[in-house]
């Protein structure tokens, strides 16, 4: 099993901007995770890279998440001898910044080039993308705008449309604090309290007007562009996606299959983080 690993970070080298992490498992199998910043059209942008593998997977996080606050199990337990984990902090987000995030209305559009083009700097012309929330929403464009350089998919907590009854969910979380303690002190600790509930509203200004500027389309157009098979989850108990958005996806996007966690919420990957990366480890290396 993958989760085997100890989560406990055993030392930090640090040479320059480069960061060196030795993860160690039971098993006494090291694990050196780089993170580092690297120039993609002019932004210097934050990733961490693990793994010895022949397949190169990019994990993309949600609104305003980063490597550690929303994929440290799967930077330290997915399989490395089998596969190469990148994880970036987009554009304004985690240590990408300055400057500051910004949300124009093809900032999805923005972010799908933006991680594009930051796998071809790193030398990869073909990859598998792992995106939660908005990170599914931009692996789904990434996808459908780079078909030939998608291997497989796998996408989570997403949607290709708003409902119009998620317009008053986004509106019933503006205020930070009515956030769990355990999603919300992350994201004070690298942004600030401050900083972190303007991003937010930001955010949320963002994808209501996008709902009322494309009557709540975000992707739906895009979809039969995909190519490569995906795996698409849902958490059955996710309060924000409602549970209409992963049938439509199935139905919508060719060679795809569904997988319901029962007793998944939105963060279902890293509640069950065991069998989320065993079930995306499997699907990945599968890629005949």
């Amino acid at each position: 099993m993958y989760v085997c690993f100890m989560s406990a970070l055993h030392k930090i080298v640090r040479s320059g901007s480069v960061h060196t992490r030795q993860l160690s498992t039971t098993a006494n199998k090291a694990r050196e995770m780089e993170e580092r910043k690297v120039k993609v059209n002019n932004m210097e942008i934050n990733y961490a890279k693990v793994g010895t593998g022949d397949h190169p997977v990019l994990l993309l996080p949600g609104a305003l998440g980063s490597i550690w606050t929303d994929f440290k199990p799967q930077v330290e337990n997915l399989n490395v001898d089998r596969l190469t984990i990148v994880a970036w902090d987009p554009p304004g987000y985690g240590k990408s910044r300055p400057p500051d995030r910004t949300f124009p209305d093809d900032f999805y559009q923005r972010d799908a080039t933006w991680a594009y083009n930051l796998m071809k700097t790193l030398g990869y012309s073909k990859f598998s993308l792992i995106g939660w929330s908005d990170g599914g929403i931009t692996s789904l464009l990434l996808a459908s705008a780079y078909p030939d350089s998608v291997y497989r998919m796998v996408v989570f907590g997403a949607n290709a449309y708003i409902h119009p009854d998620e317009t008053k969910i986004y509106e019933s979380i503006r205020d930070i604090n009515k956030w769990s303690e355990k999603m919300r002190i992350p994201m004070i600790q690298i942004y600030g309290k401050d900083y972190f509930q303007k991003m937010w509203s930001d955010w949320i200004d963002a994808v209501l007007r996008l709902y009322e500027k494309q009557n709540g389309d975000l992707c739906k157009q895009v979809l039969p562009k995909i190519k490569c098979p995906t795996l698409i989850i849902h958490g059955a108990k996710d309060a924000m996606v409602l549970p209409e958005h992963p049938t439509y996806l199935k139905q919508n996007i060719a060679n795809s299959k569904l997988h319901i966690f029962e007793k998944g919420a939105h963060n279902l990957h890293l509640r069950y983080s065991e069998e989320f990366n065993n079930l995306v480890t499997n699907f990945l290396v599968n890629r005949k």
